[in-house]
């Protein structure tokens, strides 16, 4: 029988179902166990233990909070930290198989390397005054003009169409930033450009063109996930898993294969007897195999600690991730304030 402290702190997790899934709804809500806020417990509580960072990919741990703070951030980063996206797009000539409204779909998904905080949001989107409206201070422009021609050099038996022909693949690498106003000064040391070089937009062949001119702004990914800096933004709990009484050494093998590589490995004890050792819960993908071997799911108590998250970042390559989490950070501080500001906790 799970203690009240357990079940307030740990998410059960057993053959076919999950127990004390439940948040607590207000103090007191279970006899004996004290959840009411405490500031000064949560400062010495809390915690962010950084993982592993490189450019594009973050994982770190929060530990001390709870599910809805967790997912308020998760939140904000896809949906309100600002990025930079095409919004308009002015066909010249677009003579390949793509349709317009398909090409410049794909064109809205393509990610910028362009940090949007030096940025603002463009007020005027009526389309009859988009051109008269935009400045450098709110639009960035490219352009992307490719022709496909036959290549008179190409051996006569080849086949491939890279050389048999001239642009047949029409690359991001063909998107031309052109500055605007004094954006070349601004931006000297760190011109606009698609984050990668290599993303396919469409394929051409002898006699077919793509003209366009591309106009981006910026926006928010609650208004459409073109402008989201995130591919992904996502948590889980971290797993606990706790040997309650010894494995058999006949099962031992047979209890590491049951979780997810890395997570048991097995050591000698002292009198030479293989024993298994729990060394790295975080990777395990909690699939409680071993709950469904008789002869061990009596040797073990599987877990999630409540209020230890996984947090995973992967960012499209306009900012660095740790950027990224400032600016949910800041933007939660800022709704925090306007609480504190309003009428509301005075109703």
């Amino acid at each position: 029988m799970a203690t009240i402290e357990e079940m307030r702190s740990r998410v059960g997790m057993q053959e076919h179902i999950l127990t004390h899934t439940r948040s607590t709804d207000y103090p007191g809500n279970y006899t004996g166990y004290d959840d009411s806020y405490d500031q000064l417990k949560f400062e010495k509580n809390f915690r962010i233990d950084v993982v592993n960072m490189d450019q594009e990919e973050m994982q770190f741990d929060m530990v001390g909070i709870n599910a809805a703070v967790a997912n308020a951030f998760r939140r904000i980063l896809l949906s309100e930290v600002p990025t930079m996206a095409i919004e308009k797009v002015f066909i010249v000539n677009n003579t390949s198989i793509i349709q317009d409204e398909v090409l410049a779909h794909r064109l809205g998904l393509i990610p910028l390397f362009v940090d949007p905080r030096l940025f603002e949001f463009r007020t005027n989107t009526d389309m009859d005054k988009w051109e008269e409206n935009t400045t450098e201070d709110s639009t960035i422009e490219l352009e992307l003009k490719v022709k496909c021609t036959r290549n008179p050099h190409a051996a006569k038996d080849a086949t491939d169409p890279e050389e048999l022909y001239k642009n047949s693949k029409v690359l991001t690498e063909h998107m031309k930033w052109k500055p605007l106003g004094s954006q070349a000064d601004r931006f000297a040391a760190c011109p606009i450009r698609p984050v990668h070089s290599d993303i396919l937009i469409a394929k051409l062949r002898p006699g077919q063109e793509i003209d366009l001119r591309l106009h981006a702004v910026k926006g928010l990914g609650r208004d459409h996930a073109k402008f989201s800096p995130v591919a992904t933004a996502s948590y889980r709990l971290m797993p606990e898993i706790t040997i309650t009484s010894p494995i058999p050494e006949e099962f031992v093998e047979k209890f590491a294969k049951c979780f997810t590589p890395g997570v048991v490995e097995i050591e000698e004890d002292e009198t030479g007897r293989k024993v298994p050792k729990v060394v790295n819960p975080r990777v395990d993908t909690c699939s409680r195999e071993v709950l469904r071997h008789d002869d061990l799911k009596d040797n073990v108590r599987l877990s999630r600690v409540r209020d230890h998250f996984i947090f995973s970042i992967e960012s499209t390559g306009a900012l660095r991730p740790e950027d990224l989490m400032r600016e949910a950070i800041k933007l939660m501080m800022a709704k925090c304030q306007s609480i504190l500001d309003s009428d509301i906790l005075q109703r």
